[in-house]
């Protein structure tokens, strides 16, 4: 997999924009800026976003392109945060040590969605908020984005049963108009979450 994202992003283009994802930026506006945690960061987009909102930033993501890239954007923009090439295999971080954590279109192989998810909230302090965009079981009919496995893909129940120990869990599914790059361009069908641990 890593191998995939590497072709991906070692173009000269982001390839998914330099603007951070919408629902992540608006979501980010409500909270007071604390230790935020960004898995599969790829080019940096959001975590460039978060440090400039005043958020302590830590991202991860196992493509070594993909750092190189956000380090670049970084510089440019004037702001610092922590990258570590892991996958969520790999990573380990210090439990219940962020105030948040923000899963853009982080997408798992069915068999493993669960047990990475269970890992990624144990890294949540309690009180702190969980965001999640993703593509919805809907988007096989779309070519604006995201895996071609449906499996890949979420439904409102695997998130559910996912994250339904949180004190508040809000998921909602919408049809929304992507523009971040050329591989998130056009009418799309996502899943929204905003959980609170």
């Amino acid at each position: 997999m890593n191998n995939f994202w590497d072709e991906r992003f070692s173009s000269e283009e982001y390839v998914y924009g330099i603007e951070p994802n919408n629902f992540l930026k608006e979501e980010l506006q409500k909270l007071t800026p604390g230790k935020i945690l960004l898995p599969g960061e790829g080019e940096g987009r959001n975590a460039v976003f978060a440090a400039k909102s005043g958020w302590l930033v830590t991202a991860f993501d196992p493509s070594i392109e993909g750092k190189k890239k956000a380090e670049k954007l970084a510089q440019q923009l004037h702001v610092e945060f922590k990258y570590l090439t892991y996958s969520y295999d790999t990573i380990e971080l210090g439990s219940e040590s962020f105030d948040c954590i923000g899963l853009v279109f982080n997408h798992m192989p069915t068999d493993k969605r669960s047990s990475y998810h269970e890992k990624l909230a144990g890294y949540l302090k309690p009180g702190g908020a969980l965001i999640l965009e993703g593509f919805s079981k809907k988007q096989i009919n779309n070519n604006t984005g995201g895996p071609r496995d449906i499996g890949m893909l979420f439904s409102k129940e695997e998130l559910q049963a996912d994250f339904g120990n949180f004190s508040k869990l809000e998921i909602t599914e919408q049809e929304v108009v992507l523009d971040e790059g050329p591989f998130h361009k056009g009418l799309a069908n996502v899943i929204r979450l905003v959980a609170t641990k």
